[in-house]
């Protein structure tokens, strides 16, 4: 296997020479680097990764930490991210940590060891401090970390006002809102959309908490009908936990969209595989993703940005878990 000594000796340029050429970084002249990548070509030369990160304090490497690889929005922003993150040449390290903050602290720490030129963060367990430490560039996506980082997601509030303006447009009388996670700010921000709009309507609402998780979903929803067989329309906090209260409706004999109304949040693919479609406020997944790799490149190459923070817009998909079939399909 060909080293760098062999490919200066062929250049006829120094081991220096050479390795400015492959950082791109001194001056060399034309006539050495096409020399050099010359002798590159001829000898079959491929450069040390690991020497070169170790040189260069850069891998080249972006990481993605998201809190549950198993929830399918995350994949479908991961796929988003690969796409970018190849064109511009990084690669895409992705750490799944399971909502625990120890293993988040773990996986950053690890990160930031293998000199990770940047990071997007799906997750935000630790403080505002924990992450600046890191002085790493970071992109936050689909939530918000603080003023100085920047930051990808969707108009969440107005999504969760959208659901629930449709649930009462379509004569529901008395909603539920099964919410995410408290404290995160996508669910927070759902759940206020939900209630400011109820509550401007004067209907009678419940909310209950399932953590984005389908089994628990389909634990509260089951409880929720059997206690308040009056409710009939479900504002889910996302799409897995739509699904969890199709399936309670299914135990309780309940029938959807004839006597239950159900819309999610996401519009991710496994929608439209359930039995009825469901009725969803679709995020703009892959764009959310594929702006998150960029704004997150240019900070990484020393560019400046624009904007800081951008609010995706979000869109009512209505299918068959609600009644009014008439303000658009997908």
């Amino acid at each position: 296997m060909a080293t760098i000594r062999d490919v200066a000796k062929s250049a006829g340029v120094s081991v220096a020479t050479v390795s400015r050429v492959l950082n791109k970084k001194g001056y060399v002249s034309k006539e050495s680097e096409k020399a050099v990548m010359s002798a590159i070509a001829s000898l079959n030369y491929e450069p040390n990764s690991v020497a070169r990160t170790l040189n260069n304090k850069s891998s080249s490497m972006i990481g993605l930490v998201v809190p549950d690889i198993t929830n399918p929005f995350f994949p479908e922003l991961a796929r988003a991210i690969e796409d970018v993150a190849n064109i511009y040449g990084y690669t895409v390290v992705l750490c799944n940590t399971d909502e625990e903050v120890k293993k988040e602290k773990q996986y950053l720490h690890a990160l930031k060891q293998k000199y990770i030129d940047g990071i997007i963060l799906t997750t935000s367990s630790l403080s505002d401090e924990d992450y600046s430490k890191l002085n790493i560039p970071i992109v936050a996506l689909d939530r918000v970390i603080d003023d100085k980082t920047p930051s990808v997601f969707s108009d969440n509030k107005k999504g969760g006002e959208m659901a629930t303006e449709h649930l009462i447009a379509n004569g529901c009388k008395y909603l539920a809102h099964i919410r995410g996670p408290i404290g995160v700010g996508p669910a927070d921000d759902r759940y206020e959309g939900f209630v400011e709009t109820a509550e401007k309507f004067n209907v009678p609402y419940i909310v209950v908490n399932a953590d984005f998780h389908l089994d628990r979903s389909r634990e509260v929803a089951e409880e929720l009908l059997r206690n308040h067989p009056n409710i009939d329309g479900i504002f889910a906090s996302s799409d897995v936990a739509a699904a969890g209260v199709m399936k309670a409706a299914h135990s309780v004999g309940r029938l959807i969209p004839e006597n239950l109304n159900v819309i999610g949040f996401d519009g991710i693919p496994m929608g439209t595989m359930l039995t009825p479609a469901l009725t969803t406020v679709k995020q703009p997944i892959y764009d959310m993703g594929a702006l998150a790799t960029r704004l997150l490149i240019k900070q990484v190459e020393k560019t400046r940005l624009d904007t800081y923070h951008y609010k995706l817009e979000t869109k009512l998909v209505v299918r068959e878990t609600t009644k009014n079939l008439e303000v658009s399909h997908e």
